[in-house]
């Protein structure tokens, strides 16, 4: 793998693809065939990670039930996201959540499918719905918790911080 450093799940290769999306999209003056190259390396890895998930403890599991979502999918609304000026990105397990100032973007979430969670004022996606099957009810902070969680904030020079 030249781009990708061993993901072991389907949450650690979405956090390492946003941040070489983030650090190599031509838009934000990377080479478009250094893009390719991840995303065709994404395409495969997924198809081979796409069920397997760790929680924040290092325990690894299989999905209950396998995803509908695919490569492609994930590759666009990081595509998307992106653009977005004022907000902020990260992946917790499976599940995309986008906050900081998102109200200019809440039609373009939309369209991307996000829902809004008034509870934890953040956007959320994830591409097989959700199904609440507890009466539990985390804040995001216990979601970053349990599942981990890396943001990839934009500085003011344009280089991109992992935070």
């Amino acid at each position: 793998m030249k781009w990708f450093n061993n993901p072991e799940t389907l949450e650690d290769l979405k956090k390492q693809y946003k941040k070489l999306a983030f650090q190599n999209h031509p838009d934000r003056g990377g080479k478009t065939s250094d893009m390719q190259e991840i995303n065709a390396e994404y395409e495969a890895l997924f198809s081979r990670l796409k069920d397997t998930h760790k929680n924040a403890e290092g325990e690894f599991y299989t999905a209950r039930t396998a995803t509908t979502e695919t490569a492609t999918e994930f590759m666009d609304i990081i595509e998307k996201l992106i653009h977005m000026e004022g907000i902020e990105i990260e992946v917790c397990g499976s599940w995309v959540w986008v906050t900081g100032d998102t109200r200019p973007h809440k039609e373009e979430l939309k369209a991307l499918s996000f829902r809004w969670s008034s509870n934890k004022s953040a956007w959320y996606f994830h591409r097989d719905g959700y199904k609440k099957r507890s009466k539990k009810s985390l804040t995001l902070d216990e979601i970053r918790g349990y599942y981990g969680s890396e943001k990839i904030e934009k500085e003011g020079s344009g280089k991109i911080a992992v935070a």
